[in-house]
C-alpha cells in the first residue's frame, strides 16, 4: 500500500481541540471562515507556507513568537499562539504588510472582523498544552493502529525500517525525522488522515514519566522496546530508573495489544512482566519468538542472516551497514509478523533503499571512503560502529567524538571504547574532552602515539585528518548529536571535492 501523506485539519477542529477537554465547547465561525482548512502543522518558521498552522514555542534557546512577524508575511493560513506573548508584541505586529486576526478558540472572537487574507492568531494560555490537546482530540477521531518504539539507541532506524515493512500491506505514516519528544509527536499524530491504517512513531524519554505521557497521546497498540542502555544515566541517575523509563511503554500497551521485545537484552525481556499486552520476542538467543541465525556481515554491501519463526525459515539479505544491524531487522519483522504481513510483504519492505538513512557513506575524489555515522553516539553503538569498520579492507581512521549523558559512567564508558579502536584502527582522532580519555585508552592498549590525534575542535580534526586520507582508506566519523560531527564530514566532502 505505502505511505499516505498531507494534512486536512478544519479550522472547526484546531479551535475545538486546543481547548481542555473538560470545558471544550463548538466556537461560532461565521461563513467566511468556515471552510477554513490547514495542511501542516510546523514547529520551525522556515517551514511555514500557505495553509501552514505555525506552532510558536518558547524553548531554552528561543521563542517562537520572536518570528511571528515572518510566520505572517510568508502567508501562513495561521498560528497557535500564546495569548499574553502576542499582547506584548502588538506593537511589532503592527507594522506587518498582511493583516492578522487574535482569535479565542472557545468563543470564534476575532473571525467576524478578521478580513480573508488575515493569518489567524489562534490564542492560547500555552501552545505546548494545547497542541498536545489537539493531538489527542484529532487521534481520537481515528482508528489506525499505531506502532510505538522506543530504545537507548535505534530508535529511528527502527522505525524507519518498520514503516517499510508495514507499508507494504497498510497505508501507513511515519512521524518525520526523531519527531519523539512532547513538542514533536503531537505534530506527526496531527498528519493522520481517515486513509491511514497504520502509524509508526518514535517515543523519547528525557525525563520519568515522559514516555507515559506520549503512550497516552499516541495510544499504542503495538510496543517496541529495542535496547536498554546508559544513554540518559546521567540525568536519570540509575540503569533502574532508565528500565522504570522505558518500562512505562509496555505497561500503556491495551490487553488486545503487542508489546515486541529484545529477547537478547535482559532489561528488555524483564518488560514481559511488565505488560498486559500480549508478548513477541526476537533475538538471537534460542527461546525468541522470532530468531536469527547465521549472521553475516558484507561490510558496507549489507548484511545476510536466516530468520526462524513458528517453524519457518527465511534467508535474507538487507542493505543494512552492521551486524548489530540484525536487530533492527528483527524488530520490523516482528511488527510485520504480530500485524499478519507475509514473508514476501516483509522480505521487501526489508530490502526498501529509502529505509537505509542513518549511515551515509561518501566517496571521496581521492579514493577514501567517507562513513558517515554522526547522528547520535552511545557506548553499544559506537563499539559496533568500530566493528564495521573492522570489517572493511584497507585502512581504518575511526573519527569519534564525546558519547555525552553518560553520567558516571562517562570515563568507563569512553575508555572501553579507546581499547576497542586500539584493536582494530590504524589512526584513531578524537574531538571534544570526554573523548581525551578514548585517545589515553587507545593509546595505553599499544596504539603508537603517532597514530592518535588528540583534537579539541571539529576544525583541528580536519586539519588533522585531511592530509593522510588516501586512496583505499576507510574514514568512520562518529560521535553525539551535541558534538556537530556533521561538520566534519561536511568540510571533507568540500575539501575533497576542490
Amino acid at each position: 500500500m505505502g505511505y499516505v501523506e498531507g494534512i486536512v485539519l478544519r479550522l472547526s477542529e484546531v479551535l475545538s481541540g486546543v481547548q481542555p477537554r473538560w470545558s471544550r465547547q463548538l466556537p461560532h465561525l461565521p461563513p467566511q471562515w468556515q471552510g477554513v482548512w490547514f495542511d501542516a502543522v510546523v514547529t520551525d518558521s522556515r517551514e511555514v507556507a500557505p495553509e501552514g498552522l505555525f506552532l510558536a514555542l518558547a524553548g531554552e534557546r528561543t521563542d517562537g513568537h520572536h518570528f511571528l512577524a515572518d510566520v505572517i508575511a510568508r502567508g501562513a493560513q495561521g498560528a497557535l499562539v500564546s495569548r499574553a506573548a502576542v499582547e506584548a508584541r502588538r506593537e511589532a505586529l503592527s507594522g506587518t504588510s498582511r493583516p492578522w486576526a487574535l482569535i479565542d478558540p472557545a468563543s470564534g472572537e476575532g473571525l467576524a472582523t478578521a478580513p480573508p487574507e488575515a493569518c489567524l492568531l489562534i490564542a492560547v494560555d500555552d501552545p505546548l498544552m494545547a497542541i498536545q490537546r489537539l493531538a489527542v482530540y484529532h487521534r481520537g477521531q481515528l482508528t489506525p493502529t499505531v506502532v510505538a518504539i522506543t530504545g537507548s539507541v535505534g530508535k529511528t532506524s527502527t522505525k524507519e525500517l518498520t514503516a517499510a515493512v508495514l507499508g507494504r500491506r497498510y497505508r501507513t505514516l511515519k512521524s518525520q525525522r526523531s519527531f519523539n519528544s512532547e513538542a514533536t509527536l503531537p505534530t506527526t499524530l496531527l498528519r493522520l488522515t481517515h486513509e491511514h491504517q497504520v502509524a509508526v512513531v518514535e517515543l523519547g524519554m528525557w525525563a520519568p514519566g515522559e514516555i507515559r505521557f506520549l503512550a497516552g497521546i499516541a495510544r499504542p497498540h503495538v510496543g517496541i522496546v529495542t535496547n536498554i542502555g546508559p544513554s540518559h544515566l546521567e540525568r536519570l541517575g540509575s540503569i533502574e530508573a532508565i528500565v522504570n523509563a522505558k518500562a512505562e511503554l509496555a505497561e500503556s500497551l491495551p490487553a488486545t495489544g503487542w508489546c515486541i521485545l529484545n529477547a537478547d537484552d535482559p532489561y528488555v525481556a524483564e518488560l514481559a512482566t511488565r505488560t498486559q499486552a500480549k508478548v513477541f520476542t526476537y533475538g538471537l538467543a534460542p527461546g525468541a519468538d522470532l530468531r536469527a541465525t547465521a549472521v553475516e556481515s558484507f561490510g558496507l554491501d549489507g548484511i545476510a542472516f536466516e530468520a526462524h519463526h513458528a517453524g519457518t525459515s527465511v534467508p535474507l539479505r538487507l542493505p543494512l551497514i552492521g551486524r548489530h544491524s540484525v536487530y533492527t531487522a528483527l524488530a520490523a519483522i516482528s511488527a510485520g509478523l504480530v500485524l499478519e504481513l507475509s514473508w514476501h510483504e516483509i522480505s521487501a519492505g526489508l530490502a526498501d533503499p529509502e529505509a537505509q538513512t542513518r549511515v551515509t557513506v561518501v566517496q571521496s575524489h581521492t579514493g577514501a571512503t567517507i562513513i558517515d555515522d554522526t547522528y547520535n553516539a552511545a557506548p553499544s553503538s559506537t563499539l559496533a560502529a568500530l566493528d564495521v569498520l573492522a570489517d572493511l579492507p584497507g585502512r581504518k581512521f575511526a573519527v569519534l567524538g564525546d558519547m555525552l549523558e553518560l553520567g558516571v559512567i562517562e570515563e568507563q564508558a569512553h575508555r572501553e571504547v579507546g581499547r576497542r579502536a586500539a584493536a582494530l584502527v590504524e589512526t584513531l582522532v578524537t574531538v571534544g574532552p570526554r573523548a581525551r580519555w578514548i585517545a589515553e585508552a587507545a593509546l595505553a592498549a599499544g596504539m603508537a602515539p603517532s597514530q592518535v590525534l588528540i583534537c579539541a575542535t571539529s576544525e583541528t580534526a580536519v586539519a588533522a585528518l585531511t592530509p593522510r586520507l588516501q586512496q583505499g582508506d576507510y574514514a568512520l566519523i562518529k560521535g553525539s548529536r551535541g558534538m556537530e560531527m556533521e561538520r566534519i564530514v561536511s568540510a571533507l566532502r568540500r575539501l575533497e571535492q576542490e
